[in-house]
């Protein structure tokens, strides 16, 4: 029986678009260049001289195209690691592309911390390429959408964000990344916002085994967005440089002409394997591969070079032999490159400029209160107020955190504001350019927010229950908290992500009474805050929007509106450093360190070990968790030489189990009594009040823990 090949769907024959000689010639040039460095790190990878290989083989032509439309260093860049060619016609070089691949320190797009074809230049706006797939999308929708507000409040953020008025945001994907949903939901924000972002979904028809039909249903990405609005759908053969570039014309001419989004889908071919992890043999026969060798983009263009007349066999041997020379002497030179200094490995994941556990953000001796005492909600509001007035590059957003996105019926509504009413009145104040909903969808908050946070806005976003942030967490662990870090201080998201949390609120549940930081603090780069009372909220949260990380601000639902913990505002510069613990009660017979809605209820328990036991108890409210003041746990142990931790969260597994390895590892020498931890059941938490209640610490578990370490 004969083996079928598929036949791939082909867009409709269009005029050939003009293109000169010199141009032609240009990119064979740079398509032959990006196959050659292909082949030379294949090479070195068989010579166990780089570690990781994978290729842009057959998706050359749409990419030379592609670029022959932008603007380096003008328009932004947001790529997948097949965009070799591309990176190529916007500037960068070959020996660019070598560093990477041996992991040199010199290597300009990550300094060797990431694998090859991750690309990032600061220069060129190319944005630090990751690993995930799809995660893409979401910022360059942010980073599109920075300069249209920028250019809406006018100056000084217009200069902040370097805003151009006709700039393009370019964002590329394999075919088989449009099956996640942040693509969706990236074509959802960009439509609704009308921003100038150009989609490139380069097809070889296969995500590593599984093709396109398994992928994308119907088989056409193109068909299925085709409904969206303002959004310009463009088809070409991505493996014929005249067909690219005129469906690449028109999709940048109406993206920056401001009628909207466009997307090009280029059928391309991958005569490679996925990377050198892959074998396309075991999924493709000989036929479906000798039919992709037939469209190979660097042998079309050639062989219609020399058949227009405009380049001749020796011609293009003369350009192979300068290609290859040039690869040689870029490979040469790559791998005499030193490697990274060992004493690099924590450089830049966290601001080399501003530390916001410095003495410069530590004004909390010298409060300046006004007004009387309030709640946690209403010194937050206040310090955003102040912040935003002082700051136009804050903006504020996330769902139902505007007063009303329809503006015009804003004056005869009293709006909304959140759903606790934490940022109310600031869309008034401040309009609906710097305050605005969002789409009920978490990755897509966090994704913008970092896209607009590389461009130098100040995001300060809100995801509405800590129990949904979940479909964020991509966007939190692998983009955010990573993206100083993995190019090499070339591009920094300082967003800070304000959630509410925990439990104590009868009927809150399984999903509404979740407390998790420790899954947080885990993530490296990443600021964890967790105030326990409102004029910590307010010292903290100010730290927090003025410090260069990303931090994750945890706000707790049942401490929001409680009396115990109410404070007067103290004033537009009050700042609590980050890894700064509050001593709330002296003691000298046991320690309790604590955070969130823990510290009042151990100050309850120690007040009653005091009255009923004779027991003097130290309880510390350590405020932020990533960083963790081990030095304020110390002094205290080293006092009281007994410990307890207590903390809402599940007690296996948690932050208590770290402060405890670590005290064991530091301070055992000063312990008279085996350290307890005092945390919640290892469940969820339920919605009848009794067992809620029985999951959830209480003053009376505290006490007994007193109880227990006192009398060892």
């Amino acid at each position: 029986m004969a083996t079928k090949t598929r036949q791939k769907p082909q867009p409709a024959a269009a005029p050939r678009a003009e293109l000169d000689r010199d141009t032609l010639v240009g990119f064979y040039r740079t398509m032959l260049l990006a196959r050659r460095l292909d082949d030379k790190e294949i090479q070195l990878k068989g010579q166990n001289k780089i570690f990781f290989q994978i290729s842009g083989a057959g998706h050359e032509a749409v990419q030379v195209a592609a670029a022959a439309h932008a603007r380096p260093g003008y328009d932004w860049f947001y790529f997948y690691y097949r965009d070799r060619a591309f990176t190529l016609a916007l500037g960068m070089t070959a020996l660019d592309h070598l560093l990477s691949a041996v992991g040199a320190a010199a290597d300009p797009n990550s300094g060797g911390r990431q694998m090859p074809s991750h690309w990032g230049h600061k220069d060129l706006n190319i944005v630090s390429t990751s690993s995930p797939t799809g995660t893409q999308f979401l910022q360059a929708v942010g980073t599109a959408e920075a300069a249209m507000r920028a250019r809406k409040v006018g100056e000084p953020l217009v200069e902040t964000a370097g805003a151009k008025p006709d700039e393009v945001v370019f964002v590329t994907t394999g075919d088989g990344t449009t099956s996640e949903g942040e693509f969706w939901e990236s074509l959802n924000s960009a439509c609704n916002l009308k921003v100038p972002v150009v989609y490139i979904v380069e097809d070889n028809e296969f995500a590593i085994s599984v093709p396109v039909e398994v992928n994308t249903a119907g088989g056409s990405i193109s068909k299925l967005v085709a409904g969206f609005p303002d959004l310009l759908v463009e088809e070409c053969d991505g493996t014929d440089v005249w067909d690219s570039y005129a469906a690449m014309g028109r999709a940048v001419e109406h993206a920056r002409s401001g009628r909207g989004p466009a997307l090009v889908h280029a059928h391309v071919i991958r005569p490679y394997s996925h990377s050198l992890s892959d074998d396309e043999r075991f999924y493709k026969t000989e036929v479906m591969r000798s039919e992709e060798a037939k469209r190979d983009p660097i042998a079309k263009l050639a062989r219609a070079l020399v058949d227009g007349g405009m380049a001749t066999q020796d011609d293009l041997q003369r350009i192979d032999a300068e290609v290859n020379a040039e690869v040689q002497r870029a490979t040469d030179e790559a791998l005499a490159s030193p490697q990274p200094d060992v004493s690099t490995a924590m450089d830049f994941l966290f601001s080399p400029d501003v530390d916001p556990t410095a003495e410069q953000f530590d004004t909390e001796d010298d409060p300046r209160f006004t007004g009387n005492d309030t709640t946690m909600v209403d010194l937050i509001n206040a310090t955003l107020r102040d912040e935003m007035r002082r700051d136009p590059r804050i903006v504020v957003f996330g769902e139902d955190v505007a007063d009303c996105s329809r503006e015009d019926v804003l004056p005869d509504v009293k709006g909304k504001g959140g759903v606790f009413k934490v940022t109310a009145g600031l869309q008034r104040e401040f309009g609906g350019t710097r305050v605005f909903n969002s789409p009920l969808a978490e990755a897509n908050i966090v994704g913008r927010a970092v896209g607009m946070a590389v461009r130098g806005l100040k995001p300060v976003v809100e995801i509405q229950f800590f129990d949904y942030i979940w479909p964020a967490m991509m966007q939190i662990r692998g983009e955010l908290a990573t993206m100083r870090y993995r190019s090499n201080n070339a591009f920094s998201s300082p967003v800070v992500i304000r959630t509410t949390y925990g439990g104590y609120l009868k009927g809150g549940a399984i999903y509404h009474s979740q407390t998790g930081e420790s899954l947080f603090a885990h993530c490296p780069g990443l600021r964890v805050v967790l105030p326990s009372n409102a004029v910590d909220a307010a010292g903290l949260l100010r730290t927090a929007i003025r410090c260069e990380d990303p931090v994750l601000f945890l706000e707790h639902k049942h401490l929001y509106r409680q009396v115990y913990n109410k404070g007067k505002y103290p004033g537009p510069n009050f700042m609590i450093p980050f890894g700064k613990a509050k001593t709330v009660r002296e003691g000298s017979d046991v320690t309790i360190i604590t955070w969130g809605a823990l510290v009042q209820r151990s100050l309850v328990a120690a007040k009653q070990a005091q009255e009923q036991h004779g027991v003097s108890v130290e309880v510390i409210d350590m405020r932020t968790v990533s960083p963790l003041d081990m030095e304020a746990v110390a002094a205290s142990v080293k006092k009281t030489s007994r410990l307890i931790v207590a903390h809402e969260d599940s007690l296996s597994w948690g932050i208590g189990a770290e402060v405890v390895a670590r005290v064991a590892d530091e301070l055992f020498p000063w312990l008279d009594a085996p350290v307890k931890r005092v945390a919640s059941m290892d469940t969820w938490v339920a919605y009848a009040p009794q067992v809620e209640r029985e999951i959830l610490p209480e003053p009376e578990d505290v006490l007994k823990a007193i109880v227990d370490v006192a009398g060892y």
